[in-house]
């Protein structure tokens, strides 16, 4: 079976009465965790950004407590899979202001994370990839919001 592009379901969604749509909307988030989740925001949580990214600042604090410390190698898969969850997270949002505000508190968490990650050089390449994907993204934001970052990015 062949993936219809985006424009042929679009096409074909707007053939469709609010009914149909409703039951479409509930089979997709029934089929796949995500689907539920990108719903959950788009109907509860995009019109408050700044609770939502709260809420994401909150899992990732519960997420870096419960790192598993015996070695490294844990450590490293336990940061890995917290950065996939707030890219994920930041996907939802597809505002650059709250993917900059994420990266750079995921940055700070990590950096500060004990044992010390100066240690590791895999982590630490983590890190040095994230600050500069941060960098990168700033460049497109506003002035005033590039100001702001900077700061924050300068305490890394």
């Amino acid at each position: 079976m062949e993936t219809a592009t985006v424009k042929a379901l679009k096409d074909e969604l707007k053939h469709k009465n609010s009914n149909e749509l409703l039951e479409l909307c509930l089979k997709l988030a029934r089929f796949k965790k995500e689907n539920k989740e990108l719903l959950t925001y788009l109907l509860f949580e995009s019109h408050d950004e700044e609770r939502y990214i709260l809420g994401v600042k909150n899992e990732i604090d519960v997420l870096f407590v419960g790192i598993n410390t015996k070695s490294y190698f844990f450590i490293r898969k336990s940061a890995r899979k917290i950065l996939t969850i707030t890219k994920k997270y930041i996907r939802f949002s597809k505002k650059k202001e709250t993917e900059v505000e994420l990266l750079l508190y995921f940055c700070v968490k990590l950096k500060n994370f004990k044992p010390s990650i100066k240690s590791s050089p895999r982590l630490q390449n983590i890190l040095t990839t994230q600050i500069k994907l941060i960098e990168k993204l700033i460049t497109t934001l506003h002035e005033d919001l590039q100001y702001d970052f900077r700061l924050e990015l300068d305490k890394l």
